[in-house]
């Protein structure tokens, strides 16, 4: 056999063996490395839809935490607000009754001014009864000069 008809069967094999390949061996090949580049795509589309919903997460976490905040220092300054204006009533009442029992105070210290005076006047009418008994030297009837000891009471 010559080179040349050795190099037409080997060119022949070579072109059955290209054929067989693309036929048979390249399309499961080029099908098994598409689907791989497909999973390493949908992995990377993952991955970025993950790193999007991790940010907006996180944004959505801090917005909340700031409402969180906001929400209880606004409670807070409410309940001090609130105490101080419970602090604010109860010192009201306790004035309001305070004032009350200072004017009842007074108004039974002037009642008791007001018996002390009655008292003091009778005492002083029989005083000045005893003591004119004496100047007279006679006895003086109170029933008699009822009007005269009233007289002598108002004036005092």
């Amino acid at each position: 056999m010559s080179i040349n008809a050795t190099l037409f069967i080997q060119g022949i094999v070579f072109l059955i063996l290209v054929l067989f390949t693309m036929k048979f061996v390249w399309p499961p090949i080029a099908k098994a490395l598409d689907e791989r580049a497909q999973k390493i795509a949908d992995g990377l589309a993952a991955a970025d839809r993950a790193k999007t919903e991790l940010t907006a997460v996180t944004q959505r976490v801090d917005k909340e935490l700031a409402d969180t905040r906001n929400e209880t220092a606004q409670r807070l300054a409410d309940a001090e607000r609130r105490a101080q204006a419970i602090i604010d009533e109860a010192k009201a009442r306790a004035t309001e009754e305070g004032n009350k029992i200072v004017a009842a105070a007074r108004a039974d210290a002037e009642q008791q001014t007001i018996r002390v005076r009655e008292a003091l006047r009778e005492e002083v009418a029989v005083l000045a009864v005893k003591g004119a008994e004496q100047i007279l030297r006679r006895e003086v009837d109170a029933g008699v000069h009822a009007e005269l000891l009233q007289r002598l009471k108002t004036e005092l």
